[in-house]
């Protein structure tokens, strides 16, 4: 969004700002994400979302729109956020992503969302399974004993 449409935006009542820019995201994606439309009770927080979010995933174009959309898959996918995920996966149908594209990224996010519970799974376990001896300082797994 262009500088002049933003300040244009911000000198309008919140109720009309925002009315304005769900317009433009049912342009941009075919459709209101559900949590935009819940959030129309509270124009002046819809307002700022749409802005900020606007900023993050659309005006700094070092990456194209199906790749937005296809992070944007992985993510809810990770997060297991269903009505998100398919949300994302429409938009990306729309921005030309094919459905090898689209298993990818969910299959993307659960490698990675496996690897974190494990990481942080043994993480846990290794602090929590340790001690260290009160004479000599070094640590040794609880329950053994030299």
């Amino acid at each position: 969004m262009e500088l002049r449409k933003f300040e244009r935006i911000l000198k309008k009542e919140p109720e009309e700002a925002a009315e304005e820019l769900l317009k433009e995201v049912e342009k941009a994606y075919g459709e209101i994400p559900y949590i935009l439309n819940f959030m129309k009770q509270s124009p002046e927080l819809l307002v700022a979302k749409v802005l900020y979010e606007n900023q993050i995933i659309r005006e700094f174009k070092h990456l194209d729109v199906k790749t937005i959309e296809l992070i944007s898959i992985g993510v809810s996918a990770a997060l297991r956020c269903e009505h998100c995920l398919k949300l994302h996966i429409r938009v990306a149908q729309r921005m030309g992503a094919t459905k090898e594209e689209i298993f990818d990224a969910i299959l993307i996010a659960g490698s990675l969302s496996n690897n974190a519970a494990l990481a942080e799974g043994t993480r846990a376990m290794d602090s929590e399974l340790k001690d260290e001896c009160r004479v000599c300082g070094m640590l040794q797994e609880k329950g053994k004993s030299d």
